[in-house]
């Protein structure tokens, strides 16, 4: 299996850095609508600058925009209660269609990584590798026909648009105006708390739940996953905060869980293969190692249920706040 990419934003993938505008960060008393808008452009920012690698089936272009993208779908989802518009139901309608382009050529560029891996030293010998690739290539034309179409362009300029003066940020309604300006540091507390003991309730009897079931919940993981770091300037300095504790242990979960999805992803793409008369095989794992992944995904839920993520941002709000008023 391929080893997960390096975090996105360290480099652009289309020809040298990228140009643009200075890193903003966060701070606890910031409003959520000004949050918001900083963390939405820099996802936005990003997907921008790898399109053109993803478009020319770079590989590692492809896991990093679907990281991207994933990235800023869990934002919008974070801030849902501040955003909520009508835009933002087309927006996620659309943003969801693209991740289904960029997860089909990932399944199968896993799918073709697993396979190789049977033979390492002579994966030109594997039966039938050749139909992967030429499945591969068909779904890359797609891909690229997607990111280059009149649909995607549209789509970037409304989400641009709509983080800067959607409806949800120029509503007189006096509630959401109330939501927009509240701190970003009390709402990223109570939020990743929130999205926290939703996973670990969700976790129970992971070792009796179906593969829909496990694909829900390393959803759910990523999304806590996600969310954490995008708001990462609130934890403030490393050793006081809890951020790292909680990253470690949603990271181990998400190595083990998504194994056991790509696994039952390889498996269906083989189905589907010998439908079509091809009769091809996939590297899968076995009982055991099923048994392996679960535990060690159970025992790091157990370790996550005790971090307590909102001390780590209250701490640091504190911190911040008696260095300002400091001599």
């Amino acid at each position: 299996m391929a080893r997960p990419a390096k975090p996105v934003r360290k480099a652009a993938l289309n020809g040298g850095p990228r140009k643009s505008r200075p890193p903003v960060g966060l701070n606890a008393a910031m409003s959520c609508d000004t949050a918001f808008r900083i963390i939405a452009r820099r996802y936005l920012d990003d997907l921008n600058s790898i399109r053109d690698a993803t478009a020319e089936g770079d590989i590692q272009a492809v896991h990093r925009m679907r990281i991207v993208l994933t990235h800023l779908r869990a934002a919008i989802q974070f801030f849902s209660p501040i955003v909520d518009d009508q835009m933002r139901d087309q927006i996620r309608h659309e943003l969801k269609w693209l991740n289904g382009q960029l997860g089909t050529l990932r399944d199968l560029d896993v799918a073709i990584s697993n396979i190789k891996a049977t033979k390492p030293k002579q994966p030109d010998a594997i039966p039938h590798l050749r139909v992967w690739h030429d499945k591969r290539a068909a779904s890359q034309r797609t891909l690229a026909r997607s990111l280059k179409s009149a649909r995607y362009r549209h789509l970037i300029a409304r989400i641009s648009s709509w983080i800067e003066s959607g409806r949800w940020a120029t509503t007189k309604n006096k509630q959401a105006a109330k939501r927009r300006a509240a701190p970003i540091g009390a709402y990223s507390a109570d939020r990743l708390t929130e999205w926290k003991d939703q996973l670990i309730r969700k976790s129970r009897k992971l070792s009796k739940m179906g593969a829909q079931k496990r694909h829900r919940l390393r959803l759910l993981n990523k999304k806590l996953n996600y969310a954490i770091e995008s708001v990462e300037d609130l934890f403030g300095d490393k050793p006081l905060s809890r951020q790292k504790a909680a990253l470690k242990q949603l990271r181990r979960a998400q190595k083990s869980l998504g194994r056991l999805n790509d696994d039952v992803n390889g498996r269906t793409l083989a189905r589907a293969l010998r439908r079509q008369g091809v009769k091809t095989a996939v590297h899968a794992i076995g009982e055991k190692q099923e048994k392996r992944l679960l535990r060690s995904t159970e025992a790091a839920y157990r370790k996550l249920a005790a971090v307590k993520l909102s001390r780590g941002i209250q701490s640091a709000t504190r911190l911040n706040r008696d260095r300002a008023s400091g001599p």
